[in-house]
């Protein structure tokens, strides 16, 4: 698998604007009604994607394994949300990401997110083997 195309530097983004369906509430993950934390990782994770998915090799995707990160401020229903991401690291199959977000007023959070790179058709033959296993 070559993945040379892969370099510290690569940067992508995500965005959107913050509605009802973002919100901690409808999320389940609390209940003040602003930007969910899981709603921030999400484009922290695309912002990931759009920084190295279309420089991998035909059958091949990434896959997040981890991710540290912190939600400092809220975010309220009608404001934007951005969500950039930088390759920091690329060892073997592992990337990893410095991450931010923004919304229209301030950055919200930031942390590290590192993913790996796998052949998709390997990888859902495990998931079956898994799946016929349980």
């Amino acid at each position: 698998m070559d993945l040379t195309a892969l370099k510290e530097g690569l940067t992508g983004s995500a965005g959107i604007i913050v509605g009802e369906e973002h919100t901690a509430p409808r999320i389940g993950s609390g209940r003040v009604h602003v930007l969910a934390t899981p709603v921030m990782i999400n484009m922290m994770e695309a912002a990931a994607l759009d920084a190295v998915e279309s420089l991998l090799p035909a059958g091949h995707q990434s896959l997040g394994t981890h991710l540290d990160v912190g939600h400092y401020a809220a975010t309220p229903v009608g404001m934007t949300l951005r969500a950039t991401a930088e390759v920091t690291k690329v060892e073997g199959r592992n990337v990893e990401f410095r991450v931010e977000a923004f919304d229209d007023k301030e950055r919200v959070g930031d942390g590290r997110h590192t993913r790996v790179v796998v052949n998709v058709e390997r990888f859902d033959q495990r998931v079956q083997r898994k799946l016929q296993g349980a």
